[in-house]
Parts: C-alpha cells; sequence; structure tokens
C-alpha cells in the first residue's frame, strides 16, 4: 500500500503490538535496502520486516525518497523509532558500526535486482555485511556476489531458493489427519495486506487465549522468522499443494494448535498468479477471509486489469474449494477514514458477512469474525463447557 493513502483520522492503531515480543540475541541487527519503494506495493518486504522482525532488529531503513521520516509514522502512523536514512554510509553511521545484515526489502513483480540495486547490495558485501535476498534471481549462484562475499568471509541467503526436489513434498492426504480448522488468508490482488492481516490475526488470537500458528507462503514470512512456511512461487508446481500440506502438517504435530492461519498469496482471480489455488488444495481450510482494497481501480503491478469485486472473489474461492468465506478485511489504500467506514458498511451489507480493517479498527474485531465462523474456539465457551 502506498504511504500516501492512509485515512486522515482513525480508531487507535494496534500497530505497537508488532514488535519482536522478546529481545532479540547479539548478531542479528539489520538494515533493510528499499530505495524508492518504502512504502510502496513493490517494498511489501521492507514494509513487513519494519512492522513484525522476530528474527533481526530492525536498525534503519534505506530510500532516499523518505530520509529522514520515521518508518512506522510513514506505513502507519504509529512511530517505532526506526528512520528512514538517504544511503548505506548514513544507516551505518547511525548504528554505530558496521550493523550485521543488510536485507534486500524490495519485491519487484520480475524478482530482479537492478545495476544501482547490485551496487548497494556489493557494498553491503564490502563493509563485512551479511547479505538476505529475498528475490527470485539468486545472488549465490552470481559470481560476482560469490567472489565478493568469500573475500569479505560473509554469507548470502537466498531465501527463495527451493530444496532439491528429493526434499520436496507432493500432496499425500496428511492434511485430513489435520484436526484443528485451518483459516487461509486470501485476496483480490497481490501487495494488498494478506501477511499483514494474518500476523496481526495471529497475535490477537494468542492474546485472546486461542493457540493460533501462522504458516507463512511467502519470502517475506520467512525472513520476518516465521518457523513453519515455504516461499510458494520459486518452486516446481508439481510440489506446491504437497509442500503447503507438509508445513501445515508440521505446524499441527509440533505445536498442537487450537487453529492454523494459512498466508495468502495473489489472488485465486489473477491471472498472473496460481498460487491461491495451490495453498487451497494444500490447506484444505474450513474458512477463508478474503482481503479486499475498495479504493484500488486496478490490479497492482498489472494496471491493464480491473480490480475483481470482492463479491465475485468469494464466489469464485467457494465454487474452487470446499470452503467457505468467513470475513472480509479491508486495505485502506486510497480512502478516507468516512469511505473506509462506508465501506466497510458496504460490504457487510453486501455480503451478509463481518468485514473489518484490522489496521485501523481494534483487533477484537477480527478475533470476532473468526469466533463467529469458529464458535468452538472460544476459550469462555471451553471452560463454560467443562471441557
Amino acid at each position: 500500500m502506498s504511504v500516501s493513502s492512509f485515512p486522515s483520522s482513525s480508531s487507535s492503531s494496534p500497530v505497537q503490538e508488532w514488535a519482536a515480543p522478546f529481545p532479540l540475541p547479539r548478531g542479528t541487527t539489520a538494515v533493510i535496502y528499499c530505495e524508492g519503494q518504502f512504502g510502496e506495493q513493490d517494498g511489501k518486504t521492507a514494509n513487513g520486516l519494519v512492522r513484525h522482525s522476530e528474527k533481526y532488529e530492525i536498525l534503519s531503513v534505506i530510500d532516499s525518497t523518505h530520509a529522514g521520516a520515521d518508518a512506522g509514522k510513514l506505513l502507519d502512523r504509529t512511530p517505532n523509532g526506526i528512520p528512514v536514512l538517504r544511503d548505506l554510509a548514513s544507516a551505518i553511521a547511525h548504528a554505530g558500526r558496521v550493523p550485521d545484515y543488510l536485507i534486500c526489502g524490495v519485491a519487484p513483480a520480475d524478482g530482479l535486482l537492478s545495476a544501482d540495486q547490485r551496487t548497494v547490495l556489493l557494498d553491503g558485501i564490502a563493509r563485512g555485511m551479511h547479505i538476505i535476498n529475498g528475490l527470485h534471481e539468486f545472488l549465490t549462484d552470481d559470481a560476482e556476489f560469490v567472489a565478493a562475499s568469500l573475500l569479505a568471509g560473509v554469507t548470502i541467503t537466498d531465501i527463495r531458493r527451493p530444496k532439491d526436489k528429493k526434499d520436496l513434498h507432493l500432496f499425500s492426504g496428511r492434511i485430513f489427519d489435520v484436526a484443528c480448522p485451518r483459516i487461509a488468508i486470501l485476496g483480490t490482488d497481490g501487495a494488498i495486506g494478506k501477511r499483514t492481516t494474518a500476523t496481526l490475526l495471529v497475535r490477537a488470537l494468542n492474546d485472546h487465549g486461542i493457540h493460533a500458528v501462522m504458516v507463512g507462503t511467502g519470502q517475506t514470512t520467512i525472513i520476518q522468522g516465521g518457523k513453519y512456511g515455504v516461499a510458494l512461487d520459486a518452486l516446481v508446481p508439481q510440489f506446491c499443494s504437497g509442500e503447503v500440506e507438509n508445513q501445515v502438517v508440521a505446524a499441527f504435530e509440533g505445536e498442537n494448535p487450537d487453529v492454523i492461519i494459512v498466508e495468502g498469496q495473489g489472488a485465486l482471480s489473477h491471472p498472473a498468479y496460481i498460487t491461491s489455488a495451490h495453498i487451497l488444495r494444500g490447506s484444505q481450510p474450513a474458512g477463508v477471509i478474503v482481503q479486499h482494497a475498495p479504493g484500488r481501480v486496478n490490479l497492482g503491478d498489472f494496471p491493464m486489469v480491473k480490480m475483481p469485486t470482492v463479491a465475485s472473489e468469494v464466489a469464485l474461492i467457494e465454487a474452487f474449494a470446499d470452503t467457505r468465506v468467513i470475513g472480509i478485511t479491508v486495505n485502506h489504500e486510497n480512502l478516507t477514514d468516512d469511505e473506509l467506514s462506508a465501506a466497510i458498511d458496504d460490504i457487510e451489507l453486501d455480503l451478509g458477512l463481518p468485514a473489518t480493517d484490522p489496521l485501523t479498527r481494534p483487533l477484537s474485531d477480527l478475533v470476532e469474525m473468526v469466533l463467529q465462523a469458529f464458535p468452538a474456539l472460544n476459550p469462555l465457551q471451553t471452560t463454560r463447557s467443562g471441557v
């Protein structure tokens, strides 16, 4: 979402809850490189890490177009103390030493680095910083990057590099042994807030006494430190459903959760992405929450294609899979607060489903959306029943 798209006023934001819930160990300091894209659709990896990171202590964001701003205030109107700085030299000066990691926070549709982006990452390597790369372009296959990292004694991690095919999983049917409900967070477009909603929902459910675990399906969730997940769009399609299934089963067996929240990718209706289909098949969700941006006219990276209506996406999902949509979450980009309230009301009236904006409305609304669909998850009901 664009940083210029936030409504002029809203109820209290839950963003302050997104920081890591525990102190991070030494050796995890990181700077995010996101030149020209922070707060925008192609900066979604940086946006996500500024909001939530369990693995890295984010010291600053590099984007000269917003230099001097507070990253949290730019994204969500809530300052978080992470500054946006002009360049890598400024980021190192701000840290007082060379940070441990330089994270590539841009996420263009083609997944490739520009010449200027290569230069900055190579500069980070020369200064002794480890590189975290979430793009489709694998830097460990690039002779220049490999030579530079060996000379500097640092590592390069290509998050999207899949496991060897012998270690990948085909769909097996083990998902039908997962006893707890799965809820998939799907949407009407890419970069529309599905991961953000999933992250907030997991946090809110756990705060409510419901043991929720998230399964990620994209590179940003993995970089954030998610325990269960796979970069789905980097896999051979034959293994996609099976890898989603395998991660959901691992989360169920490893955590014994009350509910599993599965991050969505793209949109089922999207002409360029098929990952939503694999998520539905692999996780077999009992419920789906659809993320929609009423103020978005065309698909984000495909301006020649009009956005689907939320009603058409709901109908498509329920026709494609044996599941039901339990609610709608609204991305408020390009909407004033009054327009956002009207959009939420219209969705509820038109579809007969609960709707909310997780970023500007109370997170209790999001929890209630789940409890209406799955009342057995309510810990108060469980206590009253004596179970």
